[in-house]
């Protein structure tokens, strides 16, 4: 199957069409950079690929050449037209296995979730299906089906695209939570990631229990070597 045409939504939905013996799972992260916060992952199948939802998710892209309210659009679109799967782990875990074995954990369990749904409908066996990672790193520990990693892959395969506005929308979604819970920090603005303004509110405020200790120990490290002056 190949459609037609020059749009960017047919570009990535032909991508996934290129491998013409498998079925696609697409799969990304969403916060492996921010201080504060779990990393998400999704994992996605379109197991309907018909031109009146291709035709809805006409504006899909890498989630962060969107505009919040295209991402918010196309979640909607996404959730309820695929096998999707989105897991979160905590900074207490990210903490013990750092944030790169965290990110491929989450992946795992959203592709293995979305793996086991969508070998029932399509009624196919696992190794049908080859997984789309996005990046450069393969899943650790994954053998149920074959994998492939791809370099920019949210704005090259339709799934991984797909699985970004998941991972995206739902932390951002997440962090908000947090922000009324610790809202001296700003994450409903910065989601996490340490802009000059979450940076200061942690230098007066100090650190609460969602932020990952171990990606702020040069700052410390910083501000104890300045206080000796």
């Amino acid at each position: 199957m190949e459609l037609q045409g020059n749009s960017h939504i047919i570009e990535l939905f032909n991508y996934d069409f290129s491998f013409k013996n498998n079925l696609i799972i697409g799969t990304d992260e969403a916060g492996r950079g921010p201080t504060a916060g779990g990393v998400f992952a999704s994992a996605v199948f379109f197991s309907d690929k018909s031109e009146k939802l291709i035709e809805q998710l006409s504006i899909l892209n890498d989630s962060k050449q969107l505009s919040k309210k295209k991402r918010e659009l196309l979640f909607d679109v996404i959730k309820e037209n695929t096998i999707n799967s989105t897991v979160c782990i905590e900074v207490d875990e990210i903490e013990k296995i750092n944030i790169l074995n965290a990110s491929l954990k989450a992946m795992k369990l959203a592709v293995e979730d979305v793996l086991e749904h969508a070998a029932k409908t399509a009624n196919e066996d696992y190794v049908k299906f080859l997984v789309l990672v996005d990046g450069n790193k393969m899943i650790k520990n994954f053998t149920k089906c074959p994998q492939k990693w791809v370099v920019k892959g949210d704005s090259t395969s339709a799934s991984i695209a797909a699985a970004s506005i998941l991972a995206k929308v739902t932390r951002d979604r997440y962090m908000e939570k947090l922000d009324n819970e610790f809202p001296e920090y700003g994450w409903s603005k910065n989601a996490g990631y340490l802009t000059k303004e979450h940076l200061e509110a942690i230098d007066k405020y100090g650190l609460c229990k969602y932020h990952r200790k171990s990606f702020l120990t040069k700052h410390f490290a910083k501000q104890e070597q300045l206080s000796l002056f």
